[in-house]
């Protein structure tokens, strides 16, 4: 788990994580290009660690732990711009078919999917972590919440099609999950008080992580416990 992100070195700046927010090099790109840097960080990591002769293993959670899920906020993105693009191409007279389809397929990680339950359980603590860096006023129930939509949406997306992992492991590992996270978060887990007023204050909502959150498909496809 400690070098699954070691790709990110060969272009950190590009990375929510090490932004300061007073210039995201991303608005200067395209979506495309935006995305093939986010997911060229995996073939990246690869290849340092082949270099520096890190265990397969390793190599292989590495490769695997993004599967082939989406990168969401970027292909959102492209579908506004292609909009966008259609909007003013009516005004212009400009004919539908010469404005480039966005294809999801470009936006997605290569893959492979995890093959194994400890590179599954990387996959899922790396996305419930990063997302977690998102949450404002975390709650214990936000923190519940948050790690069960993200579990959901790996299952919905069916990138844990190809682990052995079984429906009452990953009950544990959202268990483990949901600990840690309040254990990390500790200090600004707002604890429920008791209130006097009818109302409670508004909550705060989720911003996503603008390189880790995925979001749920429509439909999500039956899973059967093992």
């Amino acid at each position: 788990s400690y070098f699954h992100d070691v790709g990110k070195l060969v272009k950190p700046e590009y990375f929510t994580e090490n932004m300061n927010f007073e210039r995201n090099p991303h608005d200067d790109l395209a979506p495309t290009m935006s995305a093939l840097i986010i997911i060229a960080h995996v073939k990246e990591g690869v290849d340092l660690a082949l270099k520096h002769k890190l265990n397969q293993r390793v190599i292989d959670i590495i490769q695997e732990h993004h599967g082939t899920s989406l990168v969401y906020y970027f292909y959102q993105r492209a579908l506004q711009q292609q909009e966008d693009a259609r909007a003013g191409g009516k005004i212009m007279n400009m004919r539908e078919e010469d404005i480039p389809e966005v294809g999801e397929e470009s936006f997605r990680y290569s893959g492979p999917k995890p093959q194994t339950k400890e590179s599954a359980i990387v996959s899922l603590a790396d996305i419930v972590e990063s997302a977690s860096r998102s949450l404002e006023k975390p709650t214990l129930q936000k923190i519940e919440q948050l790690v069960d939509e993200l579990v959901e949406e790996r299952i919905a997306d069916r990138q844990l099609d190809e682990c052995d992992l079984t429906l009452g492991e990953l009950k544990i590992i959202a268990e483990r999950f949901r600990f840690t996270l309040m254990t990390m978060l500790h200090s600004r887990i707002a604890y429920p008080k008791q209130e006097t007023r009818t109302l409670g204050p508004r909550e705060e909502g989720l911003h996503p992580d603008v390189m880790a959150m995925t979001r749920k498909p429509a439909t999500a496809p039956p899973v059967s416990a093992a």
